[in-house]
């Protein structure tokens, strides 16, 4: 079972542009947004797993994205450092978050926005860089959170964070969309994973690769019907789920999950 951290999108709106999904001209439901995360948030519940929440705060429309707030690994937390002026106030927010509980904070020198671009796989960290989070921070992750580190090259601004590309299934194996990675990359990734599961182009476009596992049941936006398919194929159990209206902002279920490993 894991223990997941969440926020929920009390102030969520779309009233800026850092990402190609983002429409500040476009409606947007609010209700409708808190009503699909709380969906989110119950099916964690219902598979077992615990989920704690952070609060919300005024003016931080996209602090439903709780991956972007931290890596933790083994009770080490390496907080974040966002590129963009209009996420900035939700590092030290989160930083604070795990202080209070206790947690060894170590505040980042470089850009890095937590399990968007840093994601646990088994003993290794795979960690996206080309839109977000900085080369540089790879480094200095690998120094805090004490794993060794796999560097992977976003080429598709479509797909900015590495958690909208490639979803951790175990240990052992990943999903992900080829096209968002550049060949080196790629070829790091058919090296490390030759059972992979590929997503298609139609996956990739509803954020079907920005889900959630456990390691067994995996949690996916009901929209990517092919790649739910070939994870049952796999052996692995799916629950769907519909988060659309979050996906205007550039978010998917993991977006708006952080693991907390102690």
């Amino acid at each position: 079972m894991r223990r997941y951290l969440m926020c929920r999108p009390t102030h969520f709106a779309v009233t800026y542009r850092i990402n190609p999904w983002m429409d500040p001209t476009a409606p947007y439901d609010n209700a409708l947004a808190v009503a699909q995360w709380e969906a989110l948030r119950q099916t964690y519940l219902d598979l077992g797993h615990t989920v704690e929440l952070i609060d919300p705060l005024p003016g931080l429309p996209d602090m439903v994205f709780a991956a972007n707030g931290a890596t933790v690994v083994d009770g080490r937390v390496l907080a974040v450092q966002f590129r963009d002026a209009e996420r900035a106030d939700e590092a030290p927010a989160y930083a604070a978050w795990f202080r209070e509980r206790g947690f060894a904070v170590t505040e980042p020198k470089h850009t890095n926005e937590g399990e968007g671009d840093i994601l646990l796989a088994g003993d290794i960290l795979l960690a996206g860089t080309g839109f977000r989070t900085s080369h540089a921070s790879h480094a200095e992750t690998q120094e805090v959170l004490q794993r060794p580190v796999i560097s992977l090259q976003l080429v598709d601004p479509a797909y900015y964070h590495l958690d909208t590309a490639l979803c951790v299934l175990d240990d052992t194996n990943v999903a992900y969309y080829p096209p968002a990675f550049s060949p080196g990359s790629q070829a790091v990734l058919r090296q490390l994973y030759p059972h992979a599961i590929v997503a298609n182009a139609e996956d990739a476009a509803v954020l079907g690769l920005n889900a959630v596992s456990d390691g067994r049941t995996v949690v996916l936006p009901v929209q990517a019907t092919h790649l739910a398919d070939e994870l049952r194929s796999a052996g692995y159990q799916t629950v769907t789920v519909d988060v659309s209206e979050l996906r205007k902002a550039g978010g998917g279920p993991k977006c708006c999950t952080l693991e907390v490993r102690s």
